[in-house]
């Protein structure tokens, strides 16, 4: 299929790469006191983090110049790759367990998380998928079930590790490529009631999930356990202010946050840029989502179409979700914030996926 190429949102790009700017600067600024404390090195997660960036940067300016179609071709092959690294991560002394879940595989500190690539791989699947039976998608029988099928085994094979920030997102992504794909919102009601009991079910499975929940409902009730990490961001965003304590000023990365260059970066950035230096960050987001949104409605085919709309809805749904978590909005989850938290895996599959969107954008009517 012969389609007009034209020069990428540059927009959208220059977007990516201030994110990512403003992502290292914040991954040392939160992370120097544990580092040093740990690796005498007050630069070791920052250098990592510099490395799977320029790494990132690189492979994402590769794809940006590869026929987004590629994807389709190969999104068969890439889905059960992802699903064959999913069963192997499980297999004890092989997967790698961190923070009670065993999602990583590699040799010491460098590795990687499948979870993390699998959503990038249902995205592509589906869009293909969509792209090929949108008739059919009215059908709750013909349509709609088949394409949330695959989709729940890769939830049920992520929550194995057990992991359900990721799977979360995943899900949610997909709903929303379906969504949009047309299906009838009277299946989606009673999708919903089967998933809010399931959701619960899962919640009530596991006591640390239910300390989540009572820990958002009332950090107090365990100030020194499950809700010690809410409670500690909001010490943090509280005295940024309007302005912010100032670049490396931060009190809360002192111990006080745990990881505090992962999931609750936003944190240590409000307390030091304030709600001016936040503010910025989510009209960043605001205008990828913006960028993403043009990309989807004028890509020139469905697949085009449908592909945009998982990536952009991935990192949305992600960044509402971490944010939410950080201010308290939302149980303690995992998430990392794209383009900002600590963490390889999560930080390359972002690059990819811009790096995706970016070539749809060569070929869309802007």
């Amino acid at each position: 299929m012969q389609k007009e190429r034209h020069a990428p949102d540059y927009v959208l790009f220059i977007t990516t790469i201030a994110l990512l700017t403003i992502g290292l600067i914040m991954v040392y600024s939160a992370s120097e006191a544990w580092a040093s404390y740990r690796f005498d090195d007050a630069f070791f997660f920052a250098k990592r983090q510099l490395f799977f960036a320029g790494v990132g940067v690189v492979v994402m300016i590769f794809i940006m110049n590869v026929d987004y179609w590629t994807w389709r071709t190969w999104s068969k092959l890439i889905l059960i790759i992802c699903f064959i690294l999913l069963v192997i991560v499980l297999i004890p002394g092989v997967g790698l367990v961190r923070g009670g879940a065993r999602s990583w595989l590699g040799v010491g500190a460098f590795s990687i998380q499948p979870s993390e690539f699998m959503k990038m791989a249902m995205i592509a699947f589906l869009a293909k998928y969509l792209s090929e039976n949108q008739k059919r998608i009215v059908s709750f029988k013909k349509g709609l079930i088949p394409s949330l099928s695959l989709v729940m085994l890769a939830f049920g094979m992520i929550m194995l590790q057990p992991d359900l920030g990721t799977g979360a997102v995943m899900v949610g992504t997909c709903v929303a490529m379906i969504f949009v794909a047309g299906a009838k919102i009277s299946h989606f009601v009673g999708l919903a009631m089967v998933g809010v009991a399931g959701f619960v079910g899962l919640i009530a499975s596991a006591p640390y999930r239910i300390k989540r929940i009572t820990s958002f409902l009332d950090p107090w009730s365990d100030p020194l356990g499950s809700g010690f990490q809410i409670i500690q961001s909001l010490y943090a965003i509280g005295p940024g202010g309007l302005m912010g304590m100032g670049l490396g000023e931060s009190r809360q990365k002192y111990f006080y946050l745990p990881e505090p260059q992962t999931d609750f970066i936003f944190a240590i950035l409000a307390e030091e840029l304030g709600f001016i230096g936040g503010l910025f960050v989510i009209i960043l987001f605001g205008i990828m989502l913006w960028r993403g949104i043009k990309i989807a409605l004028g890509a020139p085919d469905l697949f085009g179409s449908f592909l945009a709309v998982g990536i952009i809805g991935m990192i949305a749904i992600q960044v509402m979700i971490n944010i939410g978590v950080v201010t308290g909005l939302m149980p303690v989850t995992g998430i990392t914030l794209p383009f900002l938290s600590y963490g390889g895996s999560s930080l390359t599959l972002m690059l990819v996926a811009v790096g995706v969107l970016l070539n749809i954008s060569r070929h869309a009517r802007m």
